[in-house]
């Protein structure tokens, strides 16, 4: 129980103020004039104002409340290394027996772990959620159990009691890290891209594992190259993107024996490659309607070069100008076809026909061209059908799809196929019905097939386009000139921009078009696997994670011909996937985790918040600490010891409160002192 004197005044203090001062003045009076009953009058007036002032005993009932100790238990991934859990778990043991013995002390526990993103330890943020569920009033202490690798000092919170770091580790740990310091996200085909990286070591480096390192070098997982680089220092590695798309590169230092983890020894970057400019070669056998639709096209296209030839005189034709006077430009044949045929990602023949310009050895060039990894798309027109056409040619052994002579004059509605609704140039253009949703066409070639993938058909199932590949190129051959009637808004008008420009960018390898193709995208560890194919089915794929342990992953179809999966990386670092003849690669997590960026145990950074406390920091490995109590403001940590400090927290039970003296009591007392200085003074 505690008791202390309190005052309820029945007057404001002001008031009362003001009657002792008067009371003073009378006093003093008193004493000057000789009165022998002044010290009489003095004490009344003191008694009035003390009754004045209410003064009351308090006595509380008062309940000891237990100190409480926050012990924070690092257990991130950098705490998963060499035998860094063992130690924090005899030193949590430790610390709860040290508490345990301690009267009217309590320990909290905290474990920390990985957070979602790589967001690397987060210590003091721990803490201090810690400290907001406690009354601060009540906090003695706090311990971190932790290798002092943290990433959010500057949230370290305001502590009332001293803070100490059980800090785990050896002092001979030395550790080797493969950092990316500049990579770029996109990168141009056939041009270098520079990157930037550093192999350094941390830590007590023995002598024999100094000097330059082997640093291995692969690309989409493929064989890695060797390269002899030193250490410590920043190097810029000129790469050339081997395709368009991602492409994944793992750098790679050998692990070095005694180092502490492998985990950062390697570094995956993703880049994604582009084409800095895509040349096309237009060639339009005559002015028609749907010339313009594929200039418009083409020109829009800011990433495309077009190099146009519309051939308006042909030879053949007699007029009677002079040549001198015309203002035509000549058609540079053997410039395009012969020098220059292989600077251009794709060739378009728009109802071009044989009249004498391009002789047959230019159109074998063009053949040639293909099989080695170019690409033609053919609008075909009513020439297609007659003797002149380009099937008829030596381009004719290559193109998909054979004319037979007739040429269809009605009104029809082109159409996807099964494998048109599964194929991405096609896909999903004639929205999800079964009747597409755009207008008709007037004319079309009749076309028997004769190769590759039937994607549109028009009257009576008669091929419209056709998708084909040979040799390592590619051709597309579209049986009608009226697809700039869906432009003009004929019926609705349809899709037209976006049909032809899939049709060109497919013919040009875009890697998103591929009809067959297995990719893969990343969010944190969650990966998305899709399978792209014109079967019906697809079959499980096959991930073999960074530590060689191999998942088959069943899929799923989400559309015609588009199949997906997600998995969940247990592991940062660079998973396969195979599926049949597909392959991918793709890295989950960061390319540079931060909780593996400095891995050798350090308190520097938690010194100046530890010393503000007047804590310390213990080395594990040179043995656990006792726990001592210490007063406030004295130092918390000593030779084998660390301290808290008691805080002396109660709670109030009850609270009663008690006049001194009831009010007649102080009135007689006043009273009395009052007559006696009365009769004391008549005597006199």
């Amino acid at each position: 129980m505690t008791e202390t004197v309190i005052f309820d005044p029945l007057v404001p203090w002001a008031v009362i103020a003001a009657l002792g001062l008067l009371a003073a003045l009378v006093v003093g009076l008193a004493l000057w004039r000789g009165l022998g009953g002044w010290w009489l009058r003095g004490l009344a007036a003191v008694a009035l104002l003390a009754a004045l002032s209410g003064p009351s005993l308090q006595s509380e009932e008062r309940a000891p409340l237990s100190d409480i100790v926050i012990a924070v238990v690092d257990e991130s991934a950098s705490q998963r290394i060499s035998d860094r859990e063992s130690q924090s778990e005899r030193a949590l043991e430790r610390l709860e027996a040290e508490v345990a013995a301690l009267e009217n002390t309590e320990l909290r526990v905290v474990r920390l772990g990985d957070g979602d993103e790589d967001d690397g330890t987060l210590l003091m943020t721990a803490l201090a959620e810690a400290m907001a569920e406690e009354p601060s009033a009540r906090i003695a202490g706090a311990v971190l159990i932790s290798d002092g690798r943290l990433h959010d000092i500057e949230h370290a919170p305001d502590l009332p009691a001293p803070l100490h770091l059980l800090m785990t580790g050896h002092e001979d740990d030395w550790d080797r890290r493969l950092e990316i310091t500049t990579a770029p996200a996109f990168g141009i085909l056939g041009e270098e891209v520079a990157l930037r990286l550093r192999v350094e070591d941390q830590g007590a480096v023995p002598d024999d594992r100094q000097g330059p390192v082997e640093l291995l070098i692969s690309v989409d997982g493929g064989e890695a190259q060797s390269f002899t680089v030193p250490t410590g220092e920043e190097m810029e590695l000129p790469v050339v993107l081997s395709h368009a798309g991602m492409n994944v590169i793992q750098f790679q230092v050998p692990v070095a024996e005694g180092e502490l983890t492998d985990r950062n020894n390697a570094a995956v970057v993703q880049i994604n490659g582009v084409r800095d400019r895509l040349r096309v070669l237009l060639v339009s056998g005559e002015p028609h309607p749907g010339e313009r639709t594929w200039r418009n096209l083409l020109k829009s296209d800011s990433s495309v070069d077009l190099v146009h030839f519309t051939i308006l005189r042909p030879p053949e034709k007699q007029d009677g100008v002079p040549v001198n006077e015309l203002s035509l430009i000549a058609f540079p044949t053997r410039e395009l076809f012969l020098e220059k045929i292989d600077e251009f990602d794709l060739i378009i023949f728009d109802r071009y026909q044989r009249r004498g310009i391009l002789p047959a050895l230019y159109l074998d060039n063009v053949r040639q061209y293909v099989e080695n990894g170019g690409a033609v798309l053919v609008a075909a027109g009513p020439d297609f059908a007659t003797a002149a056409s380009l099937y008829r040619s030596p381009l004719g052994e290559i193109l998909p799809a054979a004319p037979t002579s007739r040429v269809l004059e009605e009104p029809y509605l082109p159409e996807l196929t099964d494998i048109g609704r599964r194929h991405p140039v096609t896909q999903g253009l004639g929205g999800d019905g079964e009747t597409p949703a755009w207008g008709r066409w007037m004319r079309q070639i009749e076309l028997e097939p004769v190769s590759g993938e039937v994607v549109m058909t028009g009257i009576g199932d008669s091929p419209l386009l056709v998708l084909d590949r040979v040799g390592e190129g590619r051709v597309a051959l579209l049986g009608s000139d009226h697809a700039w009637l869906w432009s003009r808004g004929f019926e609705g008008g349809g899709p037209q921009l976006d049909l032809l420009r899939r049709v060109a960018h497919w013919s040009m390898e875009e890697p998103e078009l591929e009809e067959e193709a297995l990719t893969a995208t990343a969010d944190g560890q969650t990966m998305t696997v899709t399978r792209r194919t014109l079967d019906d089915e697809a079959g499980p794929v096959e991930i073999e994670g960074p530590t060689g342990e191999t998942v088959t992953l069943e899929m799923e179809e989400v559309a015609p011909g588009r199949f997906q999966a997600v998995y969940q990386g247990p592991e940062i670092g660079l998973y396969r996937l195979t599926q049949g003849d597909e392959e991918a690669v793709i890295a989950l997590g960061p390319q540079s985790p931060r909780e593996f960026a400095e891995t050798v145990a350090s308190g520097e950074v938690l010194e100046p918040v530890i010393d503000a406390t007047q804590g310390g920091i213990r080395s594990i490995e040179e043995g656990l600490p006792g726990l001592r109590q210490v007063r406030e403001g004295r130092p918390a940590a000593g030779r084998g010891w660390i301290g808290i400090t008691p805080r002396g927290a109660y709670l109030t039970a009850d609270v009663t409160a008690v006049p001194l003296l009831p009010a007649w009591l102080w009135l007689l007392i006043a009273g009395a002192l009052a007559i006696g200085a009365w009769l004391r003074e008549g005597r006199r």
